[in-house]
């Protein structure tokens, strides 16, 4: 099981500034996938309401389960790849994968018969060189429940130089900058009738 600690900012953008980024910056597109992330949590939110993010990541070819606990500069992060046929006993049968994630989970006091999958999201996501080593700036157009949103994003290992940096490219390309704290899976669940 990986562990790394994410810091990013991100800023929520229209469809005309996607638009108008996605054309300035054609020429720095280092490269362009799609990912769709599966949403867990039990149906009362006992995860979110712990402050912790629980997702099964499809891009490229590999399944990802990577559950996100906040700290007090970013969130720590820890993946577990599992097989396509864990990722469809999981969504078919309620069956959760074996592993480090089901132990941590299970020491939270989260019931794993209770976890079933929510909401999904799928990204185009568009990653560029921004000029800067150090980060990875994304260009994102995000749907879900019959929702678009288009995102802008930035990951370093600084908070406020990743924001800095966010904040020149969006001054230099006209778009306003206000950090977007609501996260992809906070949207997207939000948008379940229940």
């Amino acid at each position: 099981m990986a562990a790394n600690i994410e810091i990013e900012a991100k800023v929520l953008i229209s469809e005309k500034d996607y638009n108008n980024i996605v054309e300035k910056f054609e020429d720095r597109i280092i490269k362009e996938y799609e990912q769709v992330n599966y949403y867990i949590d039990t149906n009362d939110f006992k995860l979110k309401q712990l402050g912790i993010g629980l997702r099964i990541r499809y891009c490229l070819n590999i399944y990802t389960m990577t559950i996100k606990c906040p700290l007090s500069e970013g969130l720590l992060e820890k993946d577990q790849i599992i097989s396509r046929e864990t990722y469809l006993e999981f969504k078919n049968n309620h069956v959760f994968p074996e592993g480090n994630l089901k132990e941590f989970i299970q020491m939270l006091g989260i019931n794993i018969d209770e976890l079933s999958i929510l909401a999904h999201l799928r990204t185009l996501r568009k990653e560029c060189d921004d000029g800067n080593p150090e980060t990875t700036f994304s260009i994102d157009k995000n749907t879900y429940n019959k929702i678009v949103d288009y995102e802008l994003e930035l990951e370093g290992n600084n908070i406020t130089k990743v924001k800095e940096l966010l904040k020149k490219i969006c001054l230099e390309n006209d778009i306003e900058y206000k950090d977007n704290l609501i996260s992809k899976q906070s949207r997207a669940m939000s948008t379940i009738k229940r």
